[in-house]
């Protein structure tokens, strides 16, 4: 079965689209949304197929971090483990084309946090389309970049996205948009935090440096 393509508007996405997104996803579906950085691939955070789906989609084993996509600061700090120091620093980078690698709490399943470390990227998307669906389904989203195994860079055309995976994912969101960019990944479990991937974010909004 192909991938449908569901169209909605950049910045004034229509309700009842969003509700079809939304009821897609609690029905176990693999979403391509665009983002304020490079098009994600998303679905339920309690979904343990769709997991494993997405973990041979994009070639990697138990120890890649995936991230999740929360509507605010407050729901991120109901997801890891956060103290004053990090928290100064979320609420200069969010929302923001950042990821944060923080310790999961319990209210995460286990198979989504790093086996070892127990931490799991956390970010806030500043894009409206994100927000809409975040709301409409009033909970997270476990999130990977839309980059398939074998694939150098993330694909960024929704007519490309449903060319390579349209047998692989349930939906495609095409908002006419192409974004491109990457996040920039900030480890906040070292003191100092450590800048493990310069991108779309900058790191001195943070008051960070790279290096």
């Amino acid at each position: 079965m192909t991938a449908r393509r569901i169209e909605l508007h950049p910045r004034n996405p229509q309700p009842r689209t969003v509700a079809q997104v939304a009821a897609l996803l609690r029905n176990g579906a693999i979403v391509a949304l665009p983002t304020d950085a490079s098009y994600s691939l998303v679905w339920q955070v309690g979904d343990a197929q769709a997991l494993q789906r997405a973990r041979r989609l994009r070639g990697v084993d138990e120890d890649h971090l995936f991230t999740l996509f929360c509507p605010d600061l407050a729901a991120l700090g109901h997801y890891a483990r956060v103290d004053n120091r990090q928290f100064r620093l979320l609420k200069l980078g969010t929302p923001a084309p950042f990821t944060f690698i923080l310790e999961g709490t319990h209210e995460l399943p286990r198979r989504v946090l790093h086996p070892k470390r127990r931490t799991i990227g956390l970010r806030v998307p500043a894009h409206p389309v994100v927000q809409a669906i975040l709301a409409a389904l009033g909970g997270a989203l476990l999130a990977t970049t839309a980059q398939p195994a074998g694939y150098d860079a993330p694909l960024s055309d929704p007519d490309e996205i449903l060319a390579v995976l349209g047998e692989r994912i349930e939906a495609v969101v095409d908002t006419g948009e192409m974004p491109q960019a990457l996040t920039t990944i900030i480890d906040l479990t070292c003191d100092p935090p450590a800048i493990l991937r310069q991108g779309a974010g900058d790191p001195a909004r943070l008051g960070l440096t790279h290096g």
